[in-house]
């Protein structure tokens, strides 16, 4: 039987405060992120610290296959993985489709430099596939 990767980080506390980058794709890698479907998501993106107490943006960029974004929580009352989960079910159903995959991407922002690359990532990603997560921490 094939075990599913653990994505999340081990004896990690994810109702801290700090900074939380996150990539989720949208399902099965489909461009559902164009038009009314654009707006929905950027709505809900940009407005979230009104519909969730204790969360904010930093940096956000909307790809037709997957949004990166970097979430801020602060004494946010609501764990991590719940503030994914709403963001993914209220644009799934203002969008009327499946909208995302079941899981996504997350890495725990631990210092500045970190922080700092994972935005000149999200600033490169539309032009650039992919780059190494290690290179954070060197």
């Amino acid at each position: 039987m094939k075990r599913k990767k653990e994505l999340r980080l081990k004896n990690y506390d994810y109702t801290s405060d700090g900074y939380y980058f996150i990539t989720v794709c949208t399902y099965y890698r489909r461009p559902y992120i164009v038009a009314k479907n654009r707006d929905v998501v950027a709505q809900f993106i940009e407005h979230i610290s009104t519909k969730i107490k204790g969360v904010s943006i930093d940096f956000y960029v909307l790809m037709p296959t997957h949004i990166h974004l970097i979430l801020i929580l602060e004494q946010c009352e609501l764990k991590f993985g719940e503030v994914v989960r709403r963001l993914k079910a209220v644009t799934s159903k203002q969008s009327g489709i499946k909208l995302w995959q079941p899981n996504y991407y997350e890495h725990v922002i631990r210092n500045e430099r970190a922080l700092r690359k994972i935005r000149e990532y999200i600033i490169s990603n539309p032009l650039a596939e992919r780059i190494e997560f290690t290179q954070f921490y060197l």
